[in-house]
Order: structure tokens, then C-alpha cells, then sequence
């Protein structure tokens, strides 16, 4: 059961793996240049895709901006690695950088960017008047503060000068965004603080959220973003092609082959780790003594953004651990049931 485990979750990380799925969905080359701008966890990987597929002929340049520790060799498009999830200067400049060779594309040129989640605080490029400490300081207390993504994100884009549509709206060329979602909803305005996506948020939205986790931060620094209709984004598409329910299906297809029935709970799970946790193991109480509502052996699969709320200083591991932790102490040590959480 163990290795069943495991084959099911890197046959749910092979679903969204660039390398297989990001082919098939790149354009013809422009009659100009295309610039790469790549930014989250997947971006060195989804670069090296479009490496291997782009015809040698046509020009291909760009930056890929990861985490520390996620590069991997590429020849045309330079990977920098950044810090996160506290934004650091390595992503700052990667950022500026990025923004410079997008304003200098012409009409004939092609923005090819390529979008994954961790992107927030990778591109981290604050406006004018927020300094780089303010911009860590501030995402560290919105990370510890229980606030969902969309909430983060919210807050992020009307402190960044690249994010929230900013990126495609200051570029000439077309844009074409080929994402890979990591968030409830699979909406690209918050994917990565969506760089090519008009956002709909306001900075009145922005000031909501800090006053609702009662996180202060000076009003005057926060500036708008543009909005659905904006004809800076005329030339912008933004594409999902992997979501976190193709990856459930693709888990579930694996206990299947394997004789056991896969239940998907939903991509949408959302809330306090440790309270999901206590439903999960009321639902495993209910399969294991009643054989309802699904007959053992099931696979409970599910995917969404779990939050964790930090309460005092210190604190150790992410939202999986405190899920498998509480799931465990709900549990009391059952026999007969397997957990993983990734």
C-alpha cells in the first residue's frame, strides 16, 4: 500500500510534469523574437520544454525564475534562482530585468510567458515607495495570518509593479500565458498573482484583507492594477493547461488498476489544515465501522489550499505536515489506514 502510494502521487505530479504537457500547446514561432518570461516552482522545467521543442531557427531568449534549489541546465533561457516564499533580492532583480526586455518587444515579437505556482514571491518586484523589507515583512505576516491565497495574492498585486496584469500590459507584442494552476478555481488572476491576467480586485479589496487579519501597512503606498476590458491586455491570452483535478483523476486511475476504488473529494478543499484533517477522519470512522458511504478498500483523494494559522513565534513544516498530524492524532493510530499528503 505503501509503494501504491506513492506510484499514485507521481502519477498525479506526472499529469502536470511540462515536460509531457507543455508541448502541445506552443505556438508557431512569431515572425520576430520571442522572449521567455518564466516565473514559479515549474518554471526551469516548463523553459527546458520549450527548449526541446522550439525550432532551433527561430530566435528564443528569456529568464527563468524558480525557487533556490528548483533550476535545471538550459542553454537559450538564463534560470535565477529566488527565494520563497519570503520574496528576497535575487527575485527583485530577476524581476526588473524581465520587465525591462518585455517593454523593449516590438509588434512582430512574441511574450511567451510561462506560469506556475510559487510565482507570488518569486516575481517580486515591488512599486515605487515599498521597499523590499517592507515587501518581506508584510508576506510573512500574511503567510502566518491563516489568510487564504487569493486573499495573499489580493494584497500582493497592488503592491507589485509586474503582477496583477502589469507584466503582458507593459508589452507590444502578443502574449501568450500557458499555466499550470496550483490554486482553488484554477483562475489565472491568481495564479503566480497572475502577471498577464486582468485582475478584478481593487485596492479597496487589498486594504480589506489586512484589516480583516488586522495586519497595518501605510495606505498610500498600495496603486491599482488593470482591470477585465483594459486595452493594455488587448494582446494577452492566458491558457491553463494543468489543474489540480486532472492531476486527482490521474492518482485515482493508479488505485484503480490496482483494485482499489478512488473516491475524489474535490479539488476545492480549503480552510484550517487541522480542521479538515478532523472531517477527513470522520469520514474514514464512517468507512471503516459502516462500510458507508463508499466499502473498503477506498482511496479518499483531494486537492485544494489548506491554511495554516501560526500563533506565537516559531513553528516547523507547511500545511501537509499539519494535516497529516492532525489526521493522525484523529485517528488514534488506526490500523488499516495509509495517509500522504504532498
Amino acid at each position: 500500500m505503501r509503494r501504491l502510494l506513492e506510484q499514485s502521487f507521481r502519477a498525479a505530479v506526472a499529469a502536470a510534469d511540462p515536460l509531457q504537457i507543455l508541448p502541445g500547446h506552443l505556438p508557431s514561432p512569431p515572425r520576430g523574437r520571442t522572449f521567455v518570461a518564466a516565473v514559479g516552482k515549474a518554471a526551469a522545467s516548463m523553459a527546458l520544454a520549450v527548449e526541446r521543442h522550439w525550432p532551433q531557427s527561430a530566435p528564443l531568449e528569456g529568464v527563468a525564475l524558480t525557487r533556490y534549489a528548483h533550476g535545471l541546465p538550459t542553454s537559450r533561457i538564463r534560470v535565477v534562482e529566488a527565494g520563497h516564499p519570503i520574496p528576497d533580492e535575487a527575485g527583485e532583480a530577476a524581476a526588473r530585468e524581465i520587465l525591462e526586455q518585455v517593454r523593449a518587444l516590438g509588434p512582430e515579437d512574441l511574450l511567451l510567458a510561462l506560469v506556475s505556482g510559487g510565482g507570488s514571491a518569486l516575481l517580486a518586484l515591488p512599486v515605487a515607495g515599498v521597499t523590499m523589507a517592507e515587501l518581506k515583512q508584510l508576506t510573512s505576516r500574511l503567510l502566518r495570518s491563516g489568510a487564504t491565497i487569493q486573499e495573499i495574492n489580493t494584497v500582493r498585486k497592488h503592491l507589485s509593479a509586474i503582477q496583477g496584469g502589469r507584466l503582458a500590459a507593459a508589452a507590444r507584442a502578443h502574449t501568450l500565458a500557458l499555466v499550470i494552476s496550483d490554486v482553488t478555481g484554477d483562475d489565472p488572476t491568481h495564479i503566480a498573482s497572475g502577471p498577464c491576467a486582468a485582475d478584478p480586485s481593487t485596492i479597496a479589496d487589498a486594504k480589506g484583507v489586512l484589516a480583516k487579519y488586522g495586519i497595518s501597512f501605510p495606505k498610500e503606498k498600495f496603486s491599482e492594477t488593470p482591470k477585465p476590458g483594459d486595452p493594455a491586455l488587448a494582446l494577452a491570452e492566458n491558457r491553463v493547461i494543468a489543474t489540480a483535478h486532472r492531476s486527482l483523476e490521474a492518482a485515482g486511475a493508479i488505485f484503480r488498476a490496482h483494485g482499489v476504488e478512488p473516491v475524489i473529494l474535490g479539488d476545492s478543499i480549503t480552510g484550517e489544515a487541522s480542521e479538515v484533517a478532523k472531517v477527513m477522519a470522520a469520514l474514514v470512522r464512517e468507512v471503516r465501522q459502516h462500510a458507508s458511504p463508499w466499502k473498503a478498500p477506498v482511496a479518499l483523494v483531494s486537492g485544494g489550499e489548506c491554511t495554516v494559522t501560526v500563533r506565537g513565534e516559531g513553528g516547523r513544516g507547511g500545511r501537509c505536515g499539519e494535516f497529516l498530524l492532525a489526521l493522525g492524532l484523529e485517528l488514534a493510530g488506526a490500523a488499516g489506514v495509509l495517509l500522504t499528503s504532498a
